[in-house]
């Protein structure tokens, strides 16, 4: 664990927890037909972002550094979280394009595949499960909208 990075990266996906909180509330409150509106999930997954960004600062502080820099350890930690914050561009980018259920799959599947490679069936799994899980317990059972599967895969 490298407390310093820890830091800086707590303090950065708080500010995008911070934007997701702040863009959600320039959204409607209800939509048509639907009983929760589009802006309870942005807001709520910010919400958590944030908290769990609060707990990783409050953790780095606790620990002690432990006087050796290991160069390679923090070369590998920015490699893996610059292939993070990429992915997450992709995925907002493609959010539309391809739909709720394909982009959450591929954006979950990169990014469990960028922190620990291999596992591929429980990676596919598991992206799987929860991206059909959440669009179905979101749309099915909340009454809410999510952009489906593209139009020219459905047909």
């Amino acid at each position: 664990m490298n407390p310093a990075f820890d830091r800086w990266a707590a303090l950065a996906f708080f500010a995008v927890g911070a934007a997701f909180v702040y863009g959600s509330l320039q959204l409607s409150h209800t939509a048509y037909g639907s009983q929760v509106g589009p802006d309870v999930f942005p807001m709520g997954l910010g919400a958590v972002l944030m908290l769990l960004d609060v707990r990783l600062l409050v953790d780095t502080f606790r620990l002690r550094p432990s006087g050796e820099k290991d160069a390679k350890g923090n070369q590998a930690h920015l490699r893996q979280f610059g292939a993070l914050l990429l992915s997450v561009v992709v995925y907002i980018g493609l959010l539309e394009t391809l739909g709720y259920v394909l982009s959450t799959f591929g954006f979950l599947l990169a990014g469990f595949q960028i922190m620990e490679r291999g596992k591929w069936l429980s990676s596919v799994m598991i992206a799987a499960v929860f991206s059909i899980g959440v669009y179905g317990l979101f749309v099915g059972v909340l009454q809410g909208t999510l952009p489906g599967f593209p139009t020219w895969l459905t047909g």
